[in-house]
């Protein structure tokens, strides 16, 4: 399993510096920066943790850098995640989001289908993380 979620999901692992250089765009943009985590990363499941409040006096990506760090040595089985806001729309938007983390072992999802009224089909994802209680996930 490997979960592709954000913008540069297709794509291999980022490293520091490649992060840096995304960090690095957002600023130069005004975006404001957050970093989220979660050990449940159901596609739905929209609203992760915050790791402190968004940055939005930095110019220079060393600062989320060092609060990325501290999020991995906090959560280190959690999936991170950086965001950048867009706030030129009057509201908040989303201009960019990539995982910055994820556990070493990635349980997946399963397919789950019910029969509804007139024998109609339905479909949903099952995460087989949310099978353990949160804060007991990715412990192997």
């Amino acid at each position: 399993m490997y979960l592709r979620q954000g913008t540069f999901s297709h794509l291999p692992e980022l490293g520091d510096e490649e992060i840096a250089a995304q960090v690095r765009y957002a600023l130069l943009n005004s975006w404001p920066v957050s970093i989220e985590y979660t050990d449940d990363p159901h596609p739905r499941n929209v609203y992760w943790e915050m790791w402190g409040l968004p940055l939005f006096d930095l110019d220079e990506p060393d600062g989320v850098l060092a609060e990325i760090n501290a999020c991995r040595a906090t959560f280190p089985r959690h999936y991170i995640r950086v965001n950048a806001y867009d706030a030129s729309y009057g509201r908040q938007t989303t201009a960019l989001s990539f995982l910055v983390q994820r556990p070493a072992d990635e349980p997946g999802f399963r397919l789950v289908r019910t029969e509804s009224d007139d024998r109609r089909q339905r479909y949903g994802l099952h995460s087989y993380a949310t099978d353990a209680r949160a804060g007991e996930r990715y412990s192997g």
